[in-house]
Protein backbone atom coordinates (compact mmCIF):
# COMPACT_ATOMS: atom_id res chain seq x y z
CA UNK A 1 0.00 0.00 0.00
CA UNK A 2 1.52 3.08 -1.29
CA UNK A 3 1.16 6.24 0.60
CA UNK A 4 3.11 10.17 0.29
CA UNK A 5 5.75 9.61 3.12
CA UNK A 6 4.78 11.33 5.97
CA UNK A 7 7.64 13.61 8.01
CA UNK A 8 8.98 12.83 11.14
CA UNK A 9 12.26 12.26 13.15
CA UNK A 10 13.09 8.77 12.52
CA UNK A 11 16.75 7.66 10.93
CA UNK A 12 16.92 6.65 7.41
CA UNK A 13 18.41 2.93 7.49
CA UNK A 14 19.73 1.15 4.90
CA UNK A 15 18.12 -2.69 4.75
CA UNK A 16 19.05 -5.31 2.02
CA UNK A 17 16.44 -7.53 -0.18
CA UNK A 18 16.67 -11.20 0.89
CA UNK A 19 13.89 -12.26 -1.13
CA UNK A 20 11.24 -11.30 -3.84
CA UNK A 21 7.62 -12.90 -3.71
CA UNK A 22 5.32 -12.19 -6.58
CA UNK A 23 1.82 -12.01 -5.37
CA UNK A 24 0.20 -10.96 -8.39
CA UNK A 25 0.64 -9.47 -11.70
CA UNK A 26 1.03 -6.35 -10.09
CA UNK A 27 2.05 -6.98 -6.54
CA UNK A 28 5.33 -8.27 -5.13
CA UNK A 29 6.32 -9.08 -1.56
CA UNK A 30 9.82 -7.14 -0.84
CA UNK A 31 11.94 -9.06 1.95
CA UNK A 32 14.42 -6.90 3.96
CA UNK A 33 17.02 -7.25 6.43
CA UNK A 34 17.60 -4.60 8.02
CA UNK A 35 20.39 -4.97 11.19
CA UNK A 36 18.81 -1.96 13.56
CA UNK A 37 15.16 -2.71 12.82
CA UNK A 38 13.49 -1.85 16.23
CA UNK A 39 10.49 -4.05 15.78
CA UNK A 40 7.19 -2.79 15.03
CA UNK A 41 3.28 -3.22 15.75
CA UNK A 42 0.55 -5.37 13.26
CA UNK A 43 -0.78 -2.40 11.35
CA UNK A 44 2.67 -0.28 10.89
CA UNK A 45 4.40 1.29 7.97
CA UNK A 46 7.70 2.30 6.82
CA UNK A 47 8.87 4.99 4.94
CA UNK A 48 10.64 4.03 1.56
CA UNK A 49 13.21 6.15 -0.34
CA UNK A 50 14.67 6.41 -3.43
CA UNK A 51 18.03 8.72 -4.72
CA UNK A 52 18.24 8.86 -8.52
CA UNK A 53 21.84 9.58 -9.83
CA UNK A 54 21.31 13.14 -10.12
CA UNK A 55 20.53 13.47 -7.02
CA UNK A 56 16.17 13.72 -7.07
CA UNK A 57 14.95 11.78 -4.18
CA UNK A 58 11.23 10.17 -3.80
CA UNK A 59 9.78 8.34 -0.72
CA UNK A 60 6.62 6.63 -0.34
CA UNK A 61 4.80 5.29 2.89
CA UNK A 62 4.27 1.40 2.88
CA UNK A 63 2.31 -0.81 5.42
CA UNK A 64 4.49 -3.67 6.85
CA UNK A 65 2.73 -7.24 5.88
CA UNK A 66 5.42 -9.06 8.76
CA UNK A 67 4.43 -9.99 11.96
CA UNK A 68 6.77 -7.89 14.41
CA UNK A 69 8.51 -11.59 14.90
CA UNK A 70 11.12 -13.12 13.08
CA UNK A 71 14.67 -11.14 11.90
CA UNK A 72 13.62 -9.37 9.00
CA UNK A 73 10.80 -7.39 7.79
CA UNK A 74 8.51 -7.39 4.43
CA UNK A 75 6.35 -5.11 2.89
CA UNK A 76 3.82 -5.73 -0.02
CA UNK A 77 4.03 -3.23 -2.65
CA UNK A 78 1.45 -3.10 -5.67
CA UNK A 79 2.53 -1.36 -8.93
CA UNK A 80 0.72 2.51 -9.22
CA UNK A 81 0.51 3.86 -12.96
CA UNK A 82 2.76 6.74 -13.78
CA UNK A 83 3.85 6.17 -9.47
CA UNK A 84 7.64 7.03 -8.88
CA UNK A 85 8.58 4.67 -6.44
CA UNK A 86 5.98 1.60 -6.74
CA UNK A 87 7.59 0.72 -10.55
CA UNK A 88 11.47 0.61 -9.14
CA UNK A 89 10.35 -1.63 -6.45
CA UNK A 90 8.05 -4.25 -8.63
CA UNK A 91 10.00 -4.30 -11.33
CA UNK A 92 13.44 -3.33 -11.15
CA UNK A 93 14.47 -4.56 -7.36
CA UNK A 94 16.14 -7.48 -7.44
CA UNK A 95 17.54 -9.47 -4.52
CA UNK A 96 21.17 -8.35 -3.05
CA UNK A 97 20.02 -4.70 -3.41
CA UNK A 98 19.91 -2.02 -0.97
CA UNK A 99 17.08 -0.23 -0.10
CA UNK A 100 16.87 3.07 2.45
CA UNK A 101 13.70 2.38 4.82
CA UNK A 102 12.87 4.91 7.97
CA UNK A 103 10.14 3.56 10.72
CA UNK A 104 8.17 2.34 11.85
CA UNK A 105 5.34 4.45 11.85
CA UNK A 106 1.83 4.90 13.22
CA UNK A 107 0.16 3.91 16.47
CA UNK A 108 -3.61 4.21 16.19
CA UNK A 109 -4.25 1.44 13.06
CA UNK A 110 -2.17 -1.48 15.01
CA UNK A 111 -3.46 -5.07 16.61
CA UNK A 112 -2.23 -5.74 20.26
CA UNK A 113 -2.32 -9.24 21.83
CA UNK A 114 -3.64 -7.74 24.94
CA UNK A 115 -6.99 -6.12 23.01
CA UNK A 116 -10.20 -7.62 24.05
CA UNK A 117 -12.90 -8.92 22.25
CA UNK A 118 -13.09 -10.15 18.58
CA UNK A 119 -11.67 -8.05 15.79
CA UNK A 120 -13.08 -7.40 12.17
CA UNK A 121 -10.92 -6.50 9.38
CA UNK A 122 -12.23 -4.92 6.04
CA UNK A 123 -9.75 -4.60 2.87
CA UNK A 124 -10.03 -3.38 -0.41
CA UNK A 125 -7.29 -3.92 -3.33
CA UNK A 126 -3.90 -3.48 -1.57
CA UNK A 127 -5.46 -2.42 1.84
CA UNK A 128 -5.31 -6.40 2.98
CA UNK A 129 -1.40 -5.37 3.69
CA UNK A 130 -1.95 -4.17 6.84
CA UNK A 131 -4.62 -7.02 8.15
CA UNK A 132 -2.41 -9.38 7.06
CA UNK A 133 0.10 -8.45 9.52
CA UNK A 134 -2.44 -8.70 12.43
CA UNK A 135 -3.81 -12.41 11.08
CA UNK A 136 0.38 -13.08 11.24
CA UNK A 137 0.60 -11.52 14.43
CA UNK A 138 -2.49 -13.11 15.84
CA UNK A 139 -1.01 -16.74 14.63
CA UNK A 140 2.42 -16.18 15.98
CA UNK A 141 1.19 -15.58 19.85
CA UNK A 142 -1.55 -18.18 19.49
CA UNK A 143 -4.44 -15.66 20.14
CA UNK A 144 -8.04 -17.13 21.37
CA UNK A 145 -9.21 -13.78 20.07
CA UNK A 146 -11.88 -14.41 16.76
CA UNK A 147 -10.80 -12.69 14.01
CA UNK A 148 -12.77 -12.17 10.58
CA UNK A 149 -11.22 -10.92 7.51
CA UNK A 150 -13.83 -9.19 4.84
CA UNK A 151 -11.84 -9.12 1.75
CA UNK A 152 -12.88 -6.64 -1.00
CA UNK A 153 -10.75 -7.56 -4.86
CA UNK A 154 -11.62 -7.23 -8.42
CA UNK A 155 -10.94 -10.85 -9.61
CA UNK A 156 -9.75 -14.15 -8.21
CA UNK A 157 -6.02 -13.65 -9.84
CA UNK A 158 -6.19 -9.73 -7.71
CA UNK A 159 -6.13 -11.67 -4.18
CA UNK A 160 -3.02 -10.97 -2.72
CA UNK A 161 -1.17 -13.73 -0.16
CA UNK A 162 -3.90 -16.00 -1.55
CA UNK A 163 -2.46 -19.88 -0.08
CA UNK A 164 -1.41 -17.66 3.01
CA UNK A 165 -4.97 -16.57 3.88
CA UNK A 166 -5.96 -20.02 2.83
CA UNK A 167 -3.44 -21.39 5.54
CA UNK A 168 -4.26 -18.66 8.12
CA UNK A 169 -8.07 -19.17 7.69
CA UNK A 170 -8.04 -23.25 8.47
CA UNK A 171 -8.01 -21.55 12.20
CA UNK A 172 -11.38 -22.47 14.18
CA UNK A 173 -10.63 -18.76 15.20
CA UNK A 174 -10.32 -17.06 11.85
CA UNK A 175 -12.94 -16.11 9.15
CA UNK A 176 -12.26 -15.48 6.02
CA UNK A 177 -14.84 -13.69 2.88
CA UNK A 178 -14.02 -12.90 -0.48
CA UNK A 179 -16.34 -9.85 -2.11
CA UNK A 180 -15.62 -9.75 -6.01
CA UNK A 181 -16.07 -6.90 -7.84
CA UNK A 182 -15.82 -7.43 -11.11
CA UNK A 183 -15.61 -11.20 -11.76
CA UNK A 184 -16.14 -13.66 -9.60
CA UNK A 185 -14.67 -17.60 -9.71
CA UNK A 186 -17.13 -20.27 -10.43
CA UNK A 187 -19.30 -21.03 -7.66
CA UNK A 188 -19.25 -17.74 -6.43
CA UNK A 189 -22.65 -15.80 -7.28
CA UNK A 190 -22.29 -12.97 -5.72
CA UNK A 191 -20.15 -10.05 -7.36
CA UNK A 192 -20.51 -6.43 -6.20
CA UNK A 193 -18.88 -4.35 -3.87
CA UNK A 194 -19.19 -4.29 -0.18
CA UNK A 195 -22.40 -3.12 1.61
CA UNK A 196 -24.88 -3.36 4.28
CA UNK A 197 -26.41 -6.41 3.46
CA UNK A 198 -22.80 -8.26 2.90
CA UNK A 199 -21.73 -6.87 6.00
CA UNK A 200 -24.72 -8.12 7.92
CA UNK A 201 -24.34 -11.65 7.17
CA UNK A 202 -20.32 -12.12 7.62
CA UNK A 203 -19.27 -9.33 9.90
CA UNK A 204 -19.37 -9.56 13.49
CA UNK A 205 -22.60 -7.84 15.05
CA UNK A 206 -22.55 -4.10 16.77
CA UNK A 207 -23.28 -6.23 20.03
CA UNK A 208 -20.06 -8.16 19.98
CA UNK A 209 -18.21 -4.84 20.22
CA UNK A 210 -15.25 -5.84 18.09
CA UNK A 211 -12.04 -3.51 17.17
CA UNK A 212 -12.65 -3.14 13.53
CA UNK A 213 -10.24 -1.96 11.25
CA UNK A 214 -11.00 -0.82 7.77
CA UNK A 215 -8.07 -0.11 5.15
CA UNK A 216 -8.24 0.58 1.40
CA UNK A 217 -9.02 3.16 -1.04
CA UNK A 218 -10.42 6.27 0.16
CA UNK A 219 -13.72 6.01 -1.27
CA UNK A 220 -14.10 2.35 -0.14
CA UNK A 221 -12.92 3.25 3.40
CA UNK A 222 -15.29 5.94 3.67
CA UNK A 223 -18.25 4.28 2.45
CA UNK A 224 -17.12 0.97 4.77
CA UNK A 225 -17.01 3.05 7.90
CA UNK A 226 -20.28 5.09 7.14
CA UNK A 227 -21.86 1.40 6.61
CA UNK A 228 -21.00 -0.14 10.10
CA UNK A 229 -21.31 2.99 11.71
CA UNK A 230 -24.94 3.08 10.63
CA UNK A 231 -25.08 -0.49 11.48
CA UNK A 232 -24.89 0.23 15.42
CA UNK A 233 -21.30 -0.15 15.22
CA UNK A 234 -19.66 2.17 17.60
CA UNK A 235 -17.33 4.86 16.03
CA UNK A 236 -15.05 4.82 18.58
CA UNK A 237 -14.23 0.94 17.90
CA UNK A 238 -14.17 1.58 13.78
CA UNK A 239 -10.34 2.17 12.67
CA UNK A 240 -9.78 3.13 9.19
CA UNK A 241 -6.65 3.66 6.96
CA UNK A 242 -7.12 4.89 3.51
CA UNK A 243 -4.67 5.88 0.45
CA UNK A 244 -5.27 8.20 -2.64
CA UNK A 245 -8.68 9.41 -4.28
CA UNK A 246 -9.22 6.32 -6.12
CA UNK A 247 -7.67 2.37 -6.75
CA UNK A 248 -7.71 -0.77 -5.44
CA UNK A 249 -11.15 -2.89 -5.78
CA UNK A 250 -13.12 -0.13 -7.11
Amino acid sequence: MERTALRGRLTWQVGTVTEIRTETETARTVVLDVPDWPGHLAGQHLDVRLTAPDGYRASRSYSLASAWTGGTIELTVEQVPDGEVSPYLVDVLKVGDPLEVRGPVGGWFVWKPEQAGPVQLIGGGSGVVPLMAMLRAHAAVGSAARARLLYSVRRPSSVIYVNDLKELASSDDVTLTFAYTREAPPGEPRVGRVDAELLKAVAFAPEEEPTIYVCGPTPFVETVADLLVEAGHSPALVRTERFGPTGGSR
